[in-house]
């Protein structure tokens, strides 16, 4: 199939971005024409980048721009599939990766926060009209990694589900295994040779649920690597207010996310919102237990292999799971369930379902 692939940015790292570079690769790999419409993109020889000349200050702006842009170099009647990882709004699969805009403003900022924002904030604003004309196109397809956004999507524009798919993400099953890499190194670089150690992993703190973290740390033993983009000092004073302040390591953005899983005993995200985290399929193909919240959409693919708490704000909860997993036995045997659970999730398998999508909508 001619394929086109929209996203403003085509790099092998970032949260959507790593989707749609490994998604853009799977298919070339399974013999489509893959074209990238993209304002920037990292160079790679299996694709043709089609390049968007937009402006790239005033984050509202440089949204609708970029659709403009995308809508005249990728037209929906020159290829098969048109397929948008961007907030745009002529395409035949539009990929509601952050879920809807308008839970995740009630989820981070209340519902007061939420509707102010709506209203005032010209780049909210952007993005709900152009998701809510999206969503009213019935000529448009919409690509879901969860179940959780899928029904959301429902409830709250009534969208028909036969425009809905729902295809989980994909994760590197050769980078993200339990025999690969060897963490005793990391530990001992960090002090924390013997304690059990909490992985938490996500930028934008209150959002990924440190808070409740620090909470649940509190009341059980072990160490808690804070990792991501974020400003730390805030939450260094809520560490000290929680009394764990000495168990906390603050180490900021990292790239050998790979390596930290092989040195955790099990991933902490008690996130108030993510439509699909995936760090925690990046954790259970490294072997390692994932304790989240449910309104994670990664949550639906746990199984047995990790512990899944309703409310994302009892840190009680959270801490009577990190307990159970300081049982080393314990975190062996949830550790081999989520590698067997995450051995379905490949880039391939991931290909091979957008593909039968792409075809079902040629037809």
């Amino acid at each position: 199939m001619r394929v086109a692939l929209v996203i403003e940015r085509f790099e092998p790292r970032g949260g959507v971005e790593h989707v749609a570079w490994e998604a853009a690769h799977a298919l070339a790999a399974a013999g489509d024409e893959v074209s990238v419409v993209a304002r920037r993109a990292a160079p790679t020889p299996a694709l043709r980048w089609i390049r968007a000349d937009v402006p790239a200050l005033w984050q509202p702006w440089r949204v609708l721009a970029f659709s403009r842009a995308a809508a005249r170099l990728a037209p929906r009647e020159r290829f098969d599939v048109v397929h948008s990882f961007s907030r745009t709004l002529h395409q035949d699969v539009y990929r509601a990766g952050g879920g809807s805009h308008a839970d995740y403003l009630a989820a981070r900022h209340g519902a007061t926060g939420a509707r102010l924002r709506s209203l005032f904030s010209p780049r909210h604003r952007v993005l709900l009209e152009i998701e809510r004309r999206v969503f009213a196109d019935t000529s448009q397809h919409v690509l879901c990694n969860s179940k959780m956004v899928r029904d959301a999507l429902v409830r709250r524009y009534s969208i028909d589900p036969a425009r809905l798919a729902v295809i989980y993400n994909g994760v590197d099953l050769a980078l993200f295994h339990p025999d690969r890499h060897d963490g005793a190194a990391l530990r001992r670089e960090l002090g924390d040779r013997d304690a059990p150690v909490w992985l938490f992993v996500g930028s934008g703190f209150a959002r990924k649920g440190l808070d409740t973290a620090l909470r649940a740390l509190a009341d059980v033993p072990g160490v808690l690597w804070v990792v991501g983009r974020d400003d730390p000092d805030p939450w260094r004073a809520n560490a000290a207010r929680c009394g764990v302040a000495d168990r906390v390591r603050w180490l900021g953005e990292r790239d050998d996310v790979e390596s930290l899983l092989a040195a955790a005993d099990a991933l902490l995200l008690p996130t108030r919102y993510d439509a699909f985290a995936n760090v925690c399929l990046e954790a259970m193909a490294a072997g390692r237990p994932v304790v989240t919240s449910a309104r994670n959409g990664a949550a639906e693919i746990l199984g047995a292999g990790g512990c899944v708490v309703d409310d994302a704000e009892h840190a009680p909860a959270f801490g009577a799971a990190l307990r159970s997993l300081t049982d080393p036995g314990v975190r062996r045997e949830m550790g081999r369930v989520a590698r067997a659970q995450a051995e379905r999730f490949s880039w391939t398998a991931h290909a091979a379902e957008l593909r039968s999508l792409y075809a079902r909508i040629r037809r």
